[in-house]
């Protein structure tokens, strides 16, 4: 079963990634990193709204796909008086952090890219990839190596 999935451009592949880390980030320090910037001027498109989608899972990565389940998420849209549209889906009920998602990915397809990437987007990498390395160091304590010990006989 052979599927034809599009190739993304590599700016598409950039958005997708700084979606994907704003989508990720505790709310808490999404927030905080925004912090006391104001609101560049931008009309609301939708929401935020709360909403729901199904979550489909496949066993072992290989299986048929199978309705996991439902899961709650806020979406956002927003354009920037300069043109550029900004989206944003985000777990669970937080509107302020949908909001804030949406307007760094519109701010990031604008000139201020560099200001936002090295105030906002690069401190998320960064406690993403400490987050994964605590998560795989925690792992690696409770790893078990099995060996077989050959019985020699005498």
């Amino acid at each position: 079963m052979s599927q034809n999935i599009p190739q993304l451009s590599p700016q598409e592949a950039q958005r997708k990634a700084w979606m994907g880390l704003l989508a990720k980030a505790p709310e808490t320090q999404l927030i905080a990193l925004w912090g006391e910037r104001p609101d560049p001027e931008h009309e609301v498109l939708r929401g935020p709204e709360l909403g729901s989608t199904m979550v489909r899972g496949r066993i072992g990565a290989t299986g048929n796909a199978f309705n996991l389940g439902e899961m709650t998420l806020t979406r956002c849209s927003i354009q920037l008086s300069g043109g550029a549209v900004g989206h944003a889906y985000v777990q669970g009920r937080s509107k302020e952090k949908a909001r804030i998602a949406a307007l760094v990915d519109a701010l990031m397809q604008t000139d201020a890219e560099d200001e936002i990437r090295a105030e906002i987007l690069s401190p998320l990498a960064a406690t993403q990839q400490a987050d994964k390395a605590a998560r795989a160091a925690k792992a690696a304590a409770t790893k078990v190596d099995f060996f077989t010990m050959a019985r020699g006989e005498d």
